[in-house]
């Protein structure tokens, strides 16, 4: 037993009878662990629980619940079956909370919760919990398309379509708005699911956002459904059209000019919030002069204003298919803030010396007026990199030897992070092409050539620089953070290794990037390649933005922030910001005191709303595949086996769709789950399918409402086969009847899911691989 999971045993038993006393002897008792050791390592665990304040000792030496410490709370996580998890004070192992014990709290929902039982010893389950209160609702309005409804107890009823809360009805009283059936609404909550009424919540409609029938309405509800600003108030547009769409003279002065340099922007080709420049040129001894010019978006949106306020509110831009929600108006984020060829332009610069092994040896980070002499597109880069296309380079001719340069910096930089153990997940990102009605025609793969690689490694640089500068001087800042993964998550993935033949060194309490990296190495290009890396990705914690540099482990870096796009991160823009109050009043305990108390919740918020964004942008594209694949019920494709879980299939094709063959459909034979393998093994044939498995499907249903993709396996007979099960299934097959909906012990596992809970759950679980592509999309 590890002394992290005694810990929390331990503290189970005092929060489930708070009021008992118990000796260590009688703790040894209730989690049945005896021995000299045992006693030892319990002494020194109650011990540790009476440091944090959570445990006190009585009069008589006994230990008991600190009175202070008895109410836990935590995010609330609902299943479709009624029952949910509680996360509750960091802890690794979630309170189970039966359906008679929520409180009706929804998906999201904080709650206050007590232990009513605590977690086996040695169980993998954690403790059983029982909501006592609601504390904070994560919804408190709906968005969704209004009818008259039945209930003439109401005046109408929204059609609730977001996954987490569609199994409720949701009507509207006849106070405020009358909206006419087919208007899409947003709705004020004002009764949430109780005791009287589990089944459905009552709102007031506020707002009309459109009708069913216009073009993009789809996508609109989904904003409004995150809670994402979709309109700039009047009052920030008209800020914006205060401020100048020039550099005016007065705005120059304490600048450095480096408008005689070779500057360029490298995009795609619809951007036009272009917020970074770079240049390269070789020194004289032999090193690499990197320059990266970022625009000084901080100049304009002045600490208090009424667009600070509004970008903070909005956090970042968010990108949904066949639009973007900036966070600045665009007078700003498309006129005087982006670097627009040719145009006079602030900018913060971070000019580097980088040596043959990629190393940072001299920097400097300080205002500047540049102008760019062209606006470069990844295609037209990579044609002069990658594919030496004559016409290209002929059209570039003054810019081509700086090209190459920047050609081999990339190599060297590149070289020098893959060394020190930065993990390198290529996964393919998907682009959803839209008709001008928003009806998906095409998917396509988003290539990523070497100008989009090189990009990423010069924006990397100089965000490691500035967060390397900012935390030697020890004064308040923002860093971006990627922390070391849990230990129990790293075990339970080399186990997993283990038991498919790949075998693995290294210790999970101290585990290393590198590590991670070589094992990515030792199955690049094989079947199980898929499968290890979405295992890993789930294994990591979730990047964030913090005011303590912690080091940003998928990148093998102790220093790293996000200064390169402050256009459209709130967090970037707070980096510029204090890189000039720094810099204008030097660096001094009063200085110190400047930021200090407000950077916390400047990251905990900008966090909040980073996730927001994805959710928004995974949910859109979810529907968007959806839609599109609608187009083609009855067609087969050559798929790969994304995901096994008990209740079927996940299936991803090669336009990065991913779809599901419930177990139900699977009726050639009675499949069961071994966990050993996360496989699905027929007991009869004992065909098996497990991750990274090619397979062929047919798209036989589809749910756009709930994103959700609904395949066949097509020619079963072809799967190959394994001897996964264990040897006493292996004569049982004649005794069982055949899976269906209705067998809820189908290979001895419960399966009776919702299907649209099954594709939400997946797509949960690829969070951490979506909000990875946002993020190269968007360029570090």
């Amino acid at each position: 037993m590890q002394d992290k999971e005694l810990k929390t045993q331990i503290e189970n038993v005092l929060r489930t009878y708070p009021d008992n006393e118990f000796s260590v002897e009688k703790i040894a008792d209730v989690l049945r662990y005896h021995g000299s050791s045992a006693f030892k390592l319990i002494v020194q665990e109650l011990a540790g629980l009476e440091r944090d304040g959570l445990a006190v000792v009585t009069d008589d030496g006994k230990f008991q619940l600190n009175p202070d410490k008895q109410k836990l709370s935590g995010g609330f996580h609902a299943n479709d079956k009624g029952f949910g998890f509680v996360a509750y004070d960091d802890t690794e192992s979630d309170a189970y909370i039966a359906p008679d014990n929520t409180m009706n709290a929804l998906n999201g929902d904080t709650v206050d919760m007590e232990i009513v039982k605590p977690a086996a010893p040695g169980s993998d389950r954690g403790p059983e919990g029982k909501v006592t209160a609601i504390t904070d609702r994560k919804y408190k309005q709906v968005v969704g398309a209004f009818s008259k409804t039945e209930n003439r107890k109401y005046f109408g009823e929204v059609k609730l379509t977001d996954k987490k809360i569609a199994k409720y009805k949701f009507y509207i009283n006849d106070v405020g708005l009358k909206p006419t059936p087919g208007e899409v609404v947003t709705a004020q909550i004002v009764e949430y699911p109780n005791a009287e009424h589990p089944d459905y919540m009552v709102g007031i409609a506020d707002e009309v956002i459109g009708s069913v029938d216009d073009p993009g309405i789809d996508i609109l509800q989904i904003v409004y459904a995150h809670n994402i600003p979709a309109e700039f108030p009047e009052d920030v547009l008209q800020a914006a059209d205060a401020i100048p769409d020039h550099v005016t003279d007065a705005e120059k002065v304490g600048r450095e000019d480096i408008t005689d340099q070779d500057l360029v922007t490298i995009d795609g080709e619809s951007s036009k919030d272009l917020d970074d420049a770079v240049t390269v040129w070789k020194l004289p001894n032999g090193n690499y002069h990197l320059g990266v010019h970022i625009a000084d978006v901080s100049h304009y949106v002045q600490p208090g204003s009424a667009i600070d306020k509004e970008a903070f509110r909005r956090g970042t831009s968010v990108y949904l298919t066949d639009r973007v929600i900036p966070m600045l108006p665009r007078r700003l984020s498309n006129g005087i803030c982006s670097l627009n060829e040719g145009e006079l332009r602030l900018c913060m610069s971070c000019d580097m010396e980088i040596d043959q092994s990629g190393n940072v040896i001299k920097h400097r980070i300080h205002p500047s007026l540049m102008r760019s002499k062209a606006r470069m597109t990844y295609t037209a880069v990579n044609k002069i990199l990658e594919s030496h296309d004559q016409k290209t380079m002929d059209e570039y001719k003054d810019l081509v030897p700086m090209f190459e340069q920047m050609g081999e910096l990339h190599r060297i930089l590149y070289k020098h992070r893959h060394a020190r153990g930065a993990i390198d997940f290529d996964d393919n990102e998907a682009e959803i092409i839209v008709d001008e009605k928003g009806h998906p025609i095409d998917i396509k793969l988003r290539v990523r050539g070497l100008a989009e690689k090189m990009i990423e490694s010069f924006m990397l640089a100089a965000n490691e620089t500035v967060a390397r500068h900012y935390s030697e001087k020890h004064v308040p800042f923002i860093y971006r953070v990627h922390e070391q993964p849990d230990a129990d998550r790293i075990k339970t993935f080399f186990e997993t290794l283990t038991a498919f033949g790949i075998t693995v060194k290294g210790d999970p309490e101290h585990i290393q990037p590198k590590t991670l990296q070589n094992i990515l190495k030792k199955v690049a290009g094989k079947p199980e390649e898929t499968m290890v890396s979405v295992m890993l990705l789930r294994s990591l914690k979730q990047a964030r933005y913090a005011d303590q540099s912690l080091g940003h482990f998928g990148l093998a870096a102790p220093f790293y922030t996000h200064f390169t796009s402050p256009i459209r991160r709130y967090p970037d823009t707070m980096v510029h910001r204090m890189i000039h109050y720094y810099e204008d009043n030097g660096i001094n305990d009063e200085t110190k005191k400047k930021y200090a108390n407000v950077l916390d919740e400047i990251a905990t918020t900008t966090s909040e709303y980073e996730r927001r964004a994805v959710d928004a942008e995974r949910d859109t594209d979810a529907m968007k595949k959806a839609e599109y694949m609608a187009d083609h019920i009855g067609e087969e494709f050559d798929g790969t086996v994304s995901s096994v879980m008990k209740f079927g299939l996940f299936i991803e094709l090669p336009n990065t769709v991913e779809g599901l063959v419930h177990i139900s459909r699977m009726d050639d034979d009675y499949y069961q789950y071994v966990e050993q393998f996360m496989a699905l093994v027929g007991r009869r044939t004992h065909r098996t399918y497990k991750m990274g498995q090619p397979i062929r499907v047919k798209v036989v249903n589809v749910d756009i409402e709930q994103s959700a993709v609904d395949f066949d396996i097509v020619n079963p007979q072809s799967t190959p086969t394994s001897n996964y099960l264990p040897k006493e299934n292996y004569h049982r097959h004649n005794n069982d009847r055949r899976g269906n909906n209705n067998n809820n012990n189908h290979g001895g596992a419960n399966i009776h899911f919702s299907k649209s809970n099954n594709h939400g759950g997946q797509r949960n679980n690829r969070n951490n691989r979506n909000s990875k592509n946002q993020s190269n999309r968007r360029k570090k």
